[in-house]
């Protein structure tokens, strides 16, 4: 079972100021660093960061007090950034690694300073029986070496938690196992997210999370289908039944473990800056 510290009103208040300092200093650097001949860098106070709807990024800035443009998912963010519609992104570290500097997507962004730490996990209806089905895949597929070859092929497995021992623990009534076995699909929403959900070059989704669910929907016997999802009405989505699980790389945030019955968490993972290379 998941606990999540519930914080109190100082450590909130203490946690904005330190947040506040730490992107603060690392902006002003970076734009110092980036400012050439004599041009004025920009007041770190003045700076927009592009931020995905509903994310822990906007979490972050909304702490913080920063001025942020909601977007509608961290790619959106990185492409704001790159075309200069605003300063700087918060995302994940763990799509950061894949998609900014030298060879990926976005050569000329680079990866600021850390803002949080945070744990990865998916999620499912509450009250529902999928959660602790998930969770024996799961430590299954780490006891058979499965869940290490996934993380190996996506670049993510120093970034792995270890799970722990779990068994299928099937509700009497109102059984989201049972429900979706009889429809026979397991409807996963997701939006792109590198390297935890994206499409290859024949349109096909993969990633850490994508194989994961697929596994999941083979121990159930059931096909798997991929829905692209507002991030933001990710709850909503869950519980009109349009989607059985949100797994793309979702923050367990407070808000979320409240909304939503969710998996041990999977993987390790950070709120970082992202901002223009200096030239």
């Amino acid at each position: 079972m998941i606990t999540h510290k519930r914080i109190d009103l100082g450590e909130i208040i203490m946690k904005k100021k330190l947040f506040k300092a730490l992107a603060i200093a690392l902006v002003a650097g970076m734009a110092l660093t980036g400012c050439g001949g004599g041009e004025k860098a920009k007041d770190p106070a003045d700076m927009v960061y592009a931020v995905e709807a509903g994310s822990a990024g906007e979490t972050v800035a909304m702490e913080m007090e920063m001025k942020y443009n909601s977007v509608g998912s961290q790619a959106d963010a990185l492409m704001a950034v790159a075309a200069g519609t605003s300063d700087a992104a918060i995302i994940d570290s763990l799509m950061a690694g894949a998609m900014i500097g030298e060879g990926t997507s976005y050569p000329d962004l680079t990866l600021g300073d850390m803002l949080t730490e945070e744990k990865y996990g998916a999620g499912c209806r509450v009250g529902s029986d999928l959660t602790s089905f998930i969770n024996q895949t799961m430590y299954e597929a780490q006891q058979d070496g499965t869940l290490q070859a996934v993380a190996e092929k996506y670049g993510v497995q120093a970034s792995l938690v270890e799970q722990p021992e779990s068994v299928f623990a099937a509700s009497e009534a109102d059984s989201d196992v049972a429900y979706i076995k009889d429809k026979g699909t397991l409807v996963v929403g997701i939006t792109e997210f590198a390297p935890m959900d994206y499409k290859d070059e024949n349109g096909n989704w993969i990633g850490f999370d994508a194989d994961m669910a697929r596994l999941v929907a083979e121990k159930l016997g059931v096909a798997c289908e991929f829905v692209v999802i507002d991030w933001d009405l990710k709850i909503m989505e869950l519980d009109s039944k349009s989607i059985d699980v949100v797994w793309n790389g979702m923050t367990l945030t407070q808000g979320v473990l409240e909304a939503m019955n969710c998996t041990n968490a999977y993987c390790n993972n950070a709120q970082v800056i992202i901002l223009p290379a200096a030239k």
